[in-house]
């Protein structure tokens, strides 16, 4: 009983811990997983989405500049006029970049090739300087314009953003190229202030995977190329104008990453982010419910143990008491007899039972009430226990009977504490009705026999209760003078 009262207890406290932590860890890995969608479909995206739209913003006045430019009445005069007096293109030139406050304005003529600068006529282009290259991907262009980051032509150290603008005239002839160089350093100033602002690594790559511009506190190792993780996925990042995914490092910490094609530049917008810093919220929070269920279970586990317990003291107290007098119950008395004759075995020493009878108990029932006949017997069950020692049992086995389970006492010894009860019993005054009443009981005796059953036993002192009463109650049987026939 008290193994099965363990078992259930511990089987609860499980139950209860076990459902809070499968809630703490449903909870936490659904959070991590949302957490780690809105951070690759989302917040890189939107952060990748502002970076080009600020840069497009920043590329809209030079665009601006540059068709003004490209239809200019001064630059076709003088290109119709044979390009006579450079010093007036390198004079319009100086005035647009002084202007528009950009950090350099160019002409290339289709009919002379010469290269217009602020500061002169640097040089006239040619297909086989690789240099070049640019002038002739806008003439071939179908677009009015083409924007492209390369060396000026001026400054080979400055990397600049150069707006190139295709200059056509009323017939649709090709007649050069016109536009204004940008700094990098507007886009590397929008980098650092969304870096500083968001805490993720912002640079721009090639077509090869070569990073081409990054911020000033951009670590090399970070090249995409040299990205431990990455080299699965790094094909999928140059070959698709958008992507979203992420990886463990060799170092064990989570990498997020966005890509995005920058069309003007030619470049990916990459955005990364090493191990979401919510995470470590999330993991905090889930810690503490973590702490918080096993505190909990813990309480539940204590009151459970105690109200398991109070209701298992309390059904043990109802199935082996009796309710009225608190003495041991019929169903539970065979369990008690069985130890007291094993016991008895051991230590070699006799078993006697007493079974007393309370005279004439109808008639306290009759005429004062069952009140008065359940004090009666409430009464007469404390003298009983009083009497007797603590290893003995007293057990209700009828209505107004009483079985006394006496260890290690023979047929004499337990006529002598039959006796005393009896007299005791017979002391006792009650008053019913401003009646004063007294009882009395009668006693069988029987001492246990070599294997002999419950039954029997109880038999022959419920026989001997019979001559008792046959005797004229108030009285013990057998008699010592008994004793011999019994």
């Amino acid at each position: 009983m008290v193994v099965n009262k363990r078992y259930y207890t511990l089987l609860l406290s499980a139950i209860v811990l076990i459902g809070f932590v499968a809630t703490s860890l449903i909870g936490y890995f659904v959070a991590k997983d949302s957490l780690t969608d809105r951070l690759q479909q989302e917040m890189l995206p939107l952060t990748s989405d502002n970076i080009y739209s600020e840069i497009q913003r920043d590329l809209l006045q030079p665009l601006l500049i540059s068709s003004l430019m490209a239809n200019d009445v001064f630059v076709f005069d003088w290109i119709n006029n044979g390009e006579q007096d450079a010093n007036r293109m390198t004079s319009y030139l100086a005035q647009i970049q002084k202007k528009y406050n950009t950090i350099t304005a160019f002409f290339v003529s289709e009919s002379s090739g010469n290269y217009y600068h602020p500061s002169g006529v640097l040089k006239r282009v040619s297909p086989a300087n690789p240099d070049d290259h640019w002038y002739f991907e806008a003439r071939n262009s179908h677009n009015p314009y083409v924007i492209n980051i390369d060396r000026d032509t001026a400054d080979k150290k400055r990397l600049s953003i150069f707006v190139n603008y295709r200059i056509e005239d009323k017939s649709g002839k090709f007649i050069g190229v016109i536009g204004v160089g940008l700094s990098l350093q507007t886009v590397v100033e929008l980098i650092e202030n969304y870096q500083k602002r968001y805490g993720r690594e912002i640079y721009f790559v090639n077509r090869q995977g070569e990073v081409m511009l990054q911020s000033s506190q951009y670590r090399s190792e970070l090249h995409l190329q040299n990205k431990s993780g990455l080299d699965k996925a790094f094909l999928k990042v140059l070959t698709s104008p958008s992507a979203s995914f992420s990886f463990k490092t060799s170092g064990g910490n989570m990498l997020y990453l966005n890509s995005r094609l920058v069309p003007e530049f030619d470049w990916y917008l990459i955005v990364e982010q090493v191990n979401d810093p919510s995470s470590h919220r999330i993991e905090t929070a889930f810690l503490i419910n973590l702490a918080v269920a096993v505190v909990i279970s813990m309480i539940v586990l204590a009151l459970a143990h105690f109200a398991v317990r109070g209701y298992h003291d309390k059904l043990e107290m109802m199935a082996t008491q009796d309710k009225l007098t608190g003495v041991t119950s019929r169903q539970v008395f065979e369990f008690y007899f069985k130890q007291a004759v094993a016991r008895g075995k051991r230590r070699d020493e006799s078993l006697s039972l007493v079974l007393l009878d309370i005279d004439l108990f109808k008639l306290v029932n009759d005429s004062y009430g069952h009140e008065a006949g359940d004090r009666v017997l409430t009464r007469v069950a404390q003298l009983i226990k009083s009497h007797v020692r603590e290893e003995d049992v007293v057990c209700r086995w009828g209505g107004e009977e009483f079985l006394v389970l006496l260890s290690g006492c023979d047929l004499q010894h337990a006529r002598d504490i039959s006796e005393l009860i009896r007299s005791a019993v017979a002391g006792l005054q009650f008053h019913f009705n401003n009646k004063v009443v007294h009882i009395t009981v009668s006693a069988g005796l029987a001492e246990m026999q070599t294997d002999e059953l419950l039954g029997q036993v109880v038999e022959r002192a419920d026989h001997h209760l019979y001559a008792a009463k046959r005797a004229g109650r108030n009285c013990i049987k057998p008699e010592p003078d008994e004793e011999a026939t019994t």
